[in-house]
């Protein structure tokens, strides 16, 4: 069954074998956020100030249909993972097949869903007048080509269960380049705008997924696609939901209260504004290593569950919580040190510049915080235990967050105290998942005894 570019986990040192898997997922995730800010770059450079806020002022929706897919997608991760994990061959298949026809549905749903929602969710948004149109565009092309991005995410979501995450690294870099090809060509040449933008990522998108499918398909071990075979299964569908919906729904509500989150900020003025989304840009890079760990966890703690290592499961996550925080400390040191020069490369002016500087220094003391919270989420969603992580972090990053800014904006009409909902939300994050990993009960989470 096991063939060289997988990764068995549930043998070896671990936290090579966790470094291993995590530094092409690193260097993936790397090469997304430059696909994300290429896109911004190219119409904010050859556009225009409105096309640049029509592609930013979209990523909120977007994120939430795509954070409900990459729920979905941790799901069938951990089934895959754990009947790997247990070499239970025929239940591996199955989980396989049905991964993919399962897409397939969401694929055509989410599709027809995303193109109709566009005019309510730009009117939810209170997209300014002036960007409507060009904002309305980009989505409607963007939705109409999200089945490439599914299947592609699908798809290397089946290989990073079993461990292989540089095949899923190889594409996620030849889907970047052509991204850029394709964006420079469209924008700069063709002149096609907004629409250029849109054109090239389901382009690249879609090359990715056919990619993907074609490794999977022409793939010798166990877990190939057989397409002949590809139907949905009744009871692995139960067991990817019952693991996946969880995580979905959370990811899915948490990128969309981001929307009511936006209006605190921008009650403090555009400099402001711009200051925050100089200091988002920055956050996410920060956040790679953690996620990137986060991730690594998860396969690996849904390889030893399944085959009945509870031990080595358990001290998986302390490794990964040490390497975490250590990455962590190292990542944000330098960037509070180098905070204004690191601002000033999204923009120039002085209140900007102030502005996101304050968020960046104010926030990377908490980032190891943050470190908790992902890796127990991780390692509880490889046990199979989706749905504590959900309710936890969802009461922290929505209720408590918007409880917290809807008092505080009352109270003190200081953009500090807005700003550290944020890192408070983390860190009560933290000592939640904290207390309830200690006295969670994994094994009773275990698919493949289910």
């Amino acid at each position: 069954m096991k063939f060289k570019r997988d990764m068995s986990m549930t043998e070896g040192v671990i936290w090579k074998q966790l470094l291993m898997f995590a530094v092409p997922l690193l260097v993936g995730n790397l090469f997304q956020q430059l696909y994300n800010t290429v896109d911004s770059i190219v119409v904010g450079n050859y556009v225009g100030k409105e096309a640049l806020a029509a592609v930013g002022s979209s990523d909120n929706a977007i994120n939430t249909i795509i954070g409900f897919f990459s729920g979905m997608a941790t799901g069938a991760g951990v089934v895959i993972s754990q009947y790997y994990g247990a070499r239970e061959e025929k239940e591996l298949s199955h989980a396989v097949q049905t991964t993919i026809a399962m897409t397939g549905v969401m694929a055509v749903l989410f599709t027809i869903l995303g193109v109709l929602m566009v005019n309510p969710l730009l009117r939810l948004m209170q997209v300014p007048e002036d960007v409507v149109p060009e904002s309305g565009k980009y989505l409607r092309i963007y939705f109409a080509g999200v089945a490439g991005l599914m299947f592609y995410n699908m798809g290397a979501g089946i290989l990073r269960a079993v461990g292989d995450s540089r095949r899923p690294l190889y594409f996620l870099i030849f889907s970047t380049i052509t991204n850029i090809i394709l964006d420079l060509v469209f924008v700069v040449w063709f002149h096609w705008g907004v629409a250029g933008v849109g054109y090239a990522t389901i382009l690249a998108q879609f090359l990715s997924a056919i990619l993907v499918l074609w490794t999977l398909t022409k793939e010798k071990a166990i877990y190939r696609i057989v397409w002949k075979e590809v139907r949905l299964h009744g009871d692995m569908i139960r067991k990817i939901m019952r693991i996946g919906f969880p995580a979905a729904f959370q990811m899915a509500i948490v990128s969309f209260s981001n929307v009511f989150v936006q209006a605190y900020i921008n009650h403090f003025g555009s400099a402001c504004m711009a200051g925050w989304s100089s200091y988002g840009k920055i956050d996410k890079f920060a956040m790679l290593p953690i996620q990137s760990v986060s991730l690594s966890v998860t396969t690996f703690v849904g390889q030893n569950l399944g085959a009945g290592n509870l031990a080595r499961a358990k001290k998986g996550s302390n490794v990964a919580l040490l390497m975490c925080v250590i990455v962590a400390i190292l990542t944000a040191t330098p960037i509070a040190v180098f905070a204004p020069p690191l601002v000033k490369m999204f923009n120039q002016d002085p209140d900007v510049v102030e502005y996101g500087t304050l968020f960046l220094r104010m926030m990377m003391p908490f980032l190891p915080s943050i470190c908790l919270n992902q890796v127990y989420a991780g390692s509880l969603r490889g046990a199979g235990d989706t749905r504590a992580p959900m309710v936890i972090m969802m009461s922290c990053f929505i209720f408590f967050r918007q409880i917290y800014l809807f008092i505080i904006s009352r109270v003190a009409n200081s953009i500090t105290w807005v700003a550290l909902g944020y890192p408070f939300g983390w860190a009560l994050c933290s000592i939640c998942l904290f207390l309830y990993y200690r006295f969670a009960k994994w094994e009773k989470h275990r698919v493949v005894v289910s």
